[in-house]
């Protein structure tokens, strides 16, 4: 066993040990090379679990964020997942082994164009991505059977509840009033009668920002 691969293998335990129990979902963080989606001297701490610097000012997610947000998804392997904020693609990567299809927006045409030579190298065929503002969703598609936000919002965008299917489920990192910097991971669910809400826990994400990014 070389030394990434025992790395790996020290992360999924660790994840066991802090709580995820998703048999599903530890397979497809195992199954999703992360060190494929960091670049320079940070890939040597892939399998630290911890958030690491990526293009652009980003981040990608700790992993037990990732998994822990990807577990309160409760993705079916039919699903239709809306993802908001692509990264470096891990995080949509491992959605890719649980569901149907992932339709996934990025601000950042740079980041975008890494994550789906990311995509392709690996020969994940099950996402699509475009350039985009992605608190508005993608109509288009809609709806989606779950949705995950991987930036923090004002507010539960109201915009994506419209996109989820009655049933759906969306996670979303949002703003506390009043709490400067503090942010909390919401699960909502869209039901027949509104929404149901559910405070899950303590996060720090990157703010959700409106527009596409001008790059130089």
């Amino acid at each position: 066993m070389d030394e990434v691969e025992h790395e790996k293998i020290e992360l999924i335990m660790g994840l066991r040990r802090q709580g995820i129990r998703d048999n599903r979902v530890l397979s497809a963080l195992e199954r999703v090379p992360r060190e494929k989606f960091i670049s320079g001297s940070f890939r040597k701490q892939a399998y630290e679990d911890h958030a690491l610097p990526i293009e652009c000012g980003q981040t990608i997610s700790q992993p037990y964020i990732v998994a822990y947000m990807t577990e309160q998804l409760r993705v079916g392997e039919r699903m239709k997942v809306l993802e908001v904020g692509t990264g470096s693609g891990y995080q949509a990567a491992v959605l890719a082994r649980l569901c149907r299809r992932v339709y996934t927006i990025e601000r950042y045409r740079t980041l975008l164009n890494d994550a789906l030579k990311r995509f392709d190298d690996l020969r994940i065929h099950n996402i699509t991505a475009k350039v985009g503002d992605g608190g508005k969703g993608w109509p288009e598609q809609a709806p989606f059977d779950r949705i995950i936000v991987t930036a923090a919002a004002p507010a539960v965008p109201q915009i994506l509840v419209d996109q989820l299917k009655e049933g759906g489920l969306m996670i979303v990192p949002v703003a506390i009033s009043g709490n400067r910097g503090e942010q909390k991971l919401v699960r909502i669910e869209r039901t027949g009668d509104g929404v149901k809400r559910e405070d899950l826990l303590s996060v720090r994400f990157v703010p959700l920002v409106e527009g596409v990014a001008k790059e130089s």
